[in-house]
């Protein structure tokens, strides 16, 4: 790679050598990181006013990727959770620009510091018993 600063490339790396030779996810799963990509990178062009092809990896701040997470959840209606799966498709990116290039690794944890929101189906998840604190004694 001849610019390490931009994103283009890293992105291409990510979708081809991690997604599918590394991890060898499952065609859907990958369509679904693809899918984040390609809405990701058209808001955030907008938003710092690059064309995406000159983009650098520094430009998408972790502002940059809450004002997407906002606009998925107002402008596209987006639920909590897809909000939540477009994320971590974010820090998974940011993760493996980080662990490649040691000159990124700020800026990997300053997005993967973006949080997770709260969603109903995190409370589901806890018997109803548990959610108040008390736990059932064995027989």
């Amino acid at each position: 790679m001849k610019d390490k600063s931009l994103l283009g490339p890293w992105i291409r790396r990510f979708l081809l050598e991690h997604l599918v030779a590394e991890r060898n996810l499952s065609l859907n799963t990958q369509a679904s990181y693809r899918d984040t990509l390609t809405l990701l990178l058209p808001f955030a062009s907008k938003q710092v006013g690059c064309a995406i092809d000159r983009m650098t990896v520094e430009e998408l701040t972790p502002e940059v990727v809450r004002k997407f997470l906002d606009h998925l959840e107002r402008d596209r209606q987006c639920s909590e959770v897809t909000r939540n799966q477009r994320l971590a498709t974010i820090h998974s990116l940011a993760r493996f620009v980080g662990t490649r290039s040691p000159v990124h690794l700020a800026w990997c944890s300053e997005i993967r510091a973006v949080p997770f929101k709260k969603t109903g189906q995190d409370r589901d998840r806890i018997p109803r018993k548990g959610r108040d604190g008390r736990v059932a004694k064995p027989t």
